[in-house]
Parts: structure tokens; C-alpha cells; sequence
């Protein structure tokens, strides 16, 4: 074999390897009988973890699997399939996007092309319509290749207040309440085991972002309404598993101290820098990117309630 056979066999070689080791790799955990999650990075996204810094999730019937969230890019959805079928060979019947954000749905074309149906609510679909674009070019930025195939594939079945799906014995709700992180905001619901898939409505472990497509008083309003239907398990949008009370601590108590802070700055005809500056976070500050995205949830939902 000559120097140059000798030097394209061990690039091959190295290629291979470099595919392997940097291809996503999910293991899911099991929450309560047959539903699983996948426990997403609480940081930001990132080259390494594919923008899946977030959590998504399945559950196995006897007659087939419900996904909880595509993820973040056509190649991420296959990873969460191949993790799916260590567990079951059962096909993926249906696929609930819980919102708009990119990595609750642009990994939708992979699971089209298996044949499941894509379900969300009107208002993310809307949403994913209108912002869909700008967040593939955002991901292509920071994925490079690992972008390949995604492209915007929208849910076909539409929500608009409750969807109960019926498969293998299991009842499965899909919840439209007010939206709130995005418009679009749905649950997931599993009466029988009580676990709550809760998209962004919950974040745990790390604070809870306000977006500018955010709205902080249908946020809070989705999450009280999700709060009667008393979840045992939440496997929130973001962090570890949990119950409702650290759901409660986490989001549901630093969502109130918002508005009622704000609320209270704008009725006292308090500028936006006041409000801001006498606004007491300290209590939330153990959780992760607390400095990055304080100020900005704070300014945001003053911004908001100037205008109710």
C-alpha cells in the first residue's frame, strides 16, 4: 500500500471516529410506567449538546409511542428515536410539540418522515410559522453541520383548549391553558400516573427565561391552571424531575414576585430603571444563569405591564 492509500485510509479512519464521538447521545430515564425524559443541559445551547438544552421525552403504549418534543434539529430527532428504540420497538404514532421554541419542534421533519402525526396548539403552530426561520439561522451558527435536514415541518393536528388521545389503554391530554414563555405553551397530561409534561411553563434548577414573544401574565395564569390539576411528577421544560412544590418555589413564586413588584413600581409611576434597581431577586439567585437573565426578565415584564 503506498504513502497515499496509507493517508486517505487513516483520514477515513479519523472521520469516522470524530462522526461517532461527537454524535448526540441521549439516555432516557424512566419517571413513572412507560414514560421517559430526556434531562437536558440547564446552560445555553451549544456546538456540543445540539441546542438540546432542554427536555423532551416519550411514552410507550401497547399500541405505540407519543414523543414529547422533536428537539432541536432533524439529526437531534433521530438521536431521541435511536435512544426510543433501546427501549421499545414500538413505532412513534403521534408527536406533541409543547411550543414554538426550536427545540420543541425543528426535529418535526424527522418524525413526519416515520409517519407520526404532529400535533401542537393553533398558537404555536402560528408562532413556530413566524419565528421558525430566524431560529434556524440562529442554530446554524452555532451547530455548523450539525444542522443538516432540519427545515420547518408544522404540526398538522391543532389544539386550541384539550386533545385527550387514546392509544394502547393509555389516556394522554394535551392542554392549551394561556400560553406564556412563548404563545403557543401546551402541557402534556397522564391522569393515570399524574405526570406532567410541562414545557416551558416550568423551569427548575436554572431561572426562567422572559422572552420578548413572552407574556408574563398568561405565563402565570397557564401555570396556576396547571397547578389544579395537582401533578405528582413534572418533568419541567428545563431541570431535573421534580414535584409541584419546587415547580412552585422555582417559577410559579418567581413569576409572582414579577408582576407584583412590577405592578406596584408602575403604580407608584416609578421609572423603568427604579423598578428594576429596588426589585429583590436575591432569593432566586442559586439558580443557574441567574446574572445572565435577571435584569432582562425584570425589564420585560415592566416593559409588558406598562401596557395593560
Amino acid at each position: 500500500m503506498n504513502i497515499t492509500l496509507i493517508t486517505r485510509a487513516a483520514a477515513l479512519i479519523f472521520a469516522l471516529f470524530t462522526a461517532q464521538a461527537y454524535a448526540l447521545q441521549l439516555s432516557p430515564i424512566q419517571v413513572s410506567p412507560g414514560v421517559y425524559a430526556f434531562i437536558g443541559e440547564t446552560g445555553m445551547r451549544t456546538y456540543e449538546n445540539e441546542g438540546m438544552n432542554a427536555n423532551t421525552g416519550f411514552i410507550v403504549t401497547k399500541a405505540g409511542v407519543v414523543v414529547v418534543d422533536s428537539g432541536s434539529t432533524y439529526l437531534a430527532a433521530k438521536a431521541i428515536h435511536a435512544a426510543i428504540k433501546k427501549v421499545t420497538q414500538q413505532p412513534v404514532k403521534y408527536v406533541i410539540n409543547t411550543g414554538g421554541q426550536d427545540h420543541r419542534w425543528l426535529g418535526n421533519g424527522y418524525f413526519k418522515e416515520q409517519g407520526a402525526q404532529l400535533i401542537a396548539s393553533s398558537k404555536a403552530k402560528a408562532d413556530m410559522q413566524e419565528r421558525g426561520a430566524g431560529q434556524i439561522a440562529g442554530l446554524t451558527t452555532e451547530l455548523k453541520e450539525k444542522i443538516k435536514g432540519t427545515q420547518p415541518v408544522y404540526p398538522e393536528k391543532l389544539v386550541d383548549q384539550k386533545e385527550t388521545l387514546q392509544l394502547g389503554g393509555e389516556e394522554i391530554q394535551v392542554l392549551f391553558f394561556h400560553g406564556g414563555h412563548t404563545p403557543g405553551d401546551a402541557v402534556v397530561w397522564l391522569p393515570k400516573s399524574r405526570t406532567l409534561f410541562s414545557g416551558d411553563l416550568v423551569y427548575v434548577d436554572r431561572m426562567l427565561g422572559v422572552l420578548p414573544v413572552s407574556n408574563s401574565k398568561n405565563w402565570l395564569a397557564s401555570f396556576e391552571a396547571a397547578s389544579k390539576l395537582k401533578p405528582k411528577i413534572v418533568i419541567p421544560g428545563h431541570g431535573k424531575v421534580c414535584d409541584w412544590a419546587k415547580a412552585q418555589r422555582e417559577s410559579g413564586d418567581y413569576l409572582s414576585l414579577l408582576r407584583s413588584h412590577m405592578r406596584k413600581a408602575i403604580d407608584d409611576n416609578k421609572d423603568l430603571q427604579t423598578a428594576i434597581n429596588t426589585l429583590d431577586q436575591s432569593a432566586f439567585k442559586q439558580l443557574e444563569n441567574f446574572e445572565l437573565l435577571s435584569g432582562g426578565n425584570a425589564s420585560r415584564v415592566y416593559l409588558e405591564m406598562e401596557t395593560e
